[in-house]
């Protein structure tokens, strides 16, 4: 079936939210952008907090953004409709000391982040992303457009290549940014000037690698989408456009919790593991006039869905997948399901699901490892065991997980985000 209009529509505006977004920090601050052009107020984690019912409000926390809307009719006893997802991909991350090089080529120092598809990363324009922190404690971000290039060596000194690339993670992985010697080179300074400040004045950094090459949509019918870090900016974008444009949420505070260190754990302080989103519904609580028992009536009374990317069965790896669920690209967003409970969905999240689906329009399929293939995590178990809130994990079908540039479905997309608003307006 063709894309409509609005699922391309929806599909070009995911494009821009991710060049806006080639590393967390970017991504927090342009869910930051989008939510304070669409009326809602930024809170200082330092201040008091407002708590009128009708409030619209969000607050960042390094690379992690959260924000929420509290229906008009709040009490200190209602509860949260939290949609979680991260905002952090697999990446190479700069080293201290990070302009190398050899043989009049000057490189740069970086060490994997995450689990990325090392051999993606070949021969693909590559920018340098994150924030610099300065000598005052301020914070600005940088990120240098096309800079990198991690070149493959030719099939003419490496004859077997086409036999299985197996690349050495620290020799083989450093990429070129120029001629010259690293002596008399600086590649903060060029993440300084990207800035607009000094180089000399910067004291610590947070920087990682990103491809530069722009989200497209392509195939017949106009039924792909590729970019970059759609894991899981597709799902932080499916967010922030649903809770943006909520124009009354349902009986509860409609929430969105963005992530950061997803690929590595989540155990840090904008993680999930750490406590960001628990401080956050504490404190909308607290300014409502919530006692102890009422935050647990709260609580219990709350609902997590937890989206992620999972996996589209892959035409040419059909054995790698369950022989029966095989969920394809285009066939609607998934519920991800492990007996292992790697993923937090049980029989009240399946049904709960099925609900905010079939009030958006919209028809989902299952997702279930193959029991010879591990199947990965997310921050749907962590968020349940932390606050102790009902959690189904969900997500869209993608192929190509953790390349530096990955494939979903333009009709999936739009569905994901329809159904966060169908949640948040539950």
């Amino acid at each position: 079936m063709p894309a409509t209009s609005a699922a391309l529509a929806h599909a070009e505006d995911l494009a821009d939210f991710v060049a806006a977004s080639p590393s967390s920090f970017h991504a927090a601050a342009e869910v930051a952008r989008r939510l304070e052009a669409s009326g809602f107020t930024r809170l200082d984690e330092s201040d008091a907090w407002p708590a009128q019912p009708g409030g619209r409000f969000f607050v960042v926390r390094d690379g992690a953004a959260i924000g929420w809307v509290v229906p008009a009719g709040a009490t200190a006893a209602t509860g949260v409709h939290i949609f979680g997802a991260h905002t952090d991909s697999p990446a190479f991350k700069l080293k201290p000391q990070p302009t190398t090089g050899r043989h009049g080529w000057l490189q740069a120092g970086v060490e994997i982040y995450g689990g990325p598809l090392l051999n993606s990363w070949l021969d693909r324009e590559l920018t340098l992303a994150g924030r610099l922190v300065l000598a005052d404690g301020g914070q600005v971000l940088a990120s240098t457009g096309p800079l990198l290039r991690l070149p493959q060596l030719a099939i003419h000194l490496d004859r077997a290549v086409n036999d299985g690339l197996a690349l050495d993670k620290q020799s083989q992985t450093q990429p070129v940014w120029g001629l010259g010697e690293a002596e008399s080179a600086d590649i903060l300074g060029e993440l300084a000037a990207s800035a607009g400040v000094d180089a000399a004045r910067i004291r610590g950094y947070d920087v990682v690698t990103a491809d530069t090459a722009r989200g497209q949509v392509f195939g017949k019918d106009a039924a792909f989408f590729a970019a970059g870090r759609l894991d899981d900016l597709a799902s932080v974008h499916a967010g922030v456009t649903a809770l943006a444009g909520l124009d009354e949420p349902g009986t509860r505070v409609a929430m969105l919790a963005a992530f950061d260190h997803e690929e590595v754990g989540s155990a840090t302080r904008s993680g999930a593991a750490g406590p960001f989103l628990s401080e956050v519904i504490e404190r909308v609580q607290l300014a409502l006039g919530a006692d102890r028992e009422q935050q647990l009536r709260a609580l219990a009374s709350s609902w997590c869905v937890s989206s992620d990317v999972g996996h589209s069965v892959h035409p040419n790896y059909a054995e790698r997948h369950d022989p029966v669920v095989k969920p394809l690209l285009g066939s609607g967003p998934i519920l991800k399901i492990n007996a292992n409970q790697r993923y937090a969905t049980d029989a009240t999240g399946a049904a709960a699901w099925h609900s905010w689906c079939d009030a958006a329009g919209v028809t989902g399929q299952e997702f279930v490892s193959n029991n010879s293939v591990p199947c990965g995590s997310t921050i749907g178990p962590i968020t349940a065991t932390r606050l102790g809130i009902r959690t189904v994990d969900v997500g869209i079908p993608i192929l190509s997980m953790h390349s530096a540039r990955e494939l979903a479905g333009v009709s999936d997309l739009h569905a994901l985000t329809r159904v966060a608003a169908s949640f948040f307006r539950a």
